[in-house]
């Protein structure tokens, strides 16, 4: 079997407010609005808003009742610490967090190397969504120069 990830589900808090973000932030990574997926599971206190690319599916969920005033937090055990994707240069990084930038995202990190990351030349950008969830994009091709 080869490692390859089929989809991506993550439980938001507020859907009202993560769905209009990520609608803004997925198509920047090449998901297409016209391949976004809605459905609602009433006795499962489930809703689910699904965007389609050719490689991966990303999900977010809403939270059951019982859940909806916890906060998030990365270090819980079986937490998402972070969602990082890969990018094909360094200027795509840099127009990435641009983009970012203008939709709200929460900036952790600008772009810059990470050199006490493996492999040498790991540059990345750091960021949460509008609840906190952390995410990363990151370019592993150090040659390739910053604009």
């Amino acid at each position: 079997m080869e490692p390859i990830i089929d989809h991506i589900q993550i439980t938001v808090k507020d859907m009202a407010t993560a769905v209009p973000f990520y609608d803004k932030f997925l198509p920047l990574l090449g998901f297409d609005l016209n391949k976004r997926g809605e459905a609602k599971i009433a006795e499962n206190e489930f809703h689910v808003v699904e965007w389609q690319s050719e490689r991966l599916c990303f999900a977010i969920t809403s939270p059951r009742s019982a859940y909806a005033s916890d906060a998030i937090h990365r270090r819980r055990p079986g937490a998402l610490h972070h969602l990082a994707f890969r990018a094909s240069s360094r200027a795509e990084v840099d127009r990435l967090h641009r983009e970012l930038v203008e939709i709200g995202a929460v900036i952790v990190s600008p772009p810059r190397e990470y050199p006490e990351y493996v492999p040498p030349g790991y540059y990345a950008l750091f960021f949460k969504d509008l609840e906190g969830i952390k995410y990363e994009i990151v370019c592993h091709a150090h040659s390739i120069e910053s604009t």
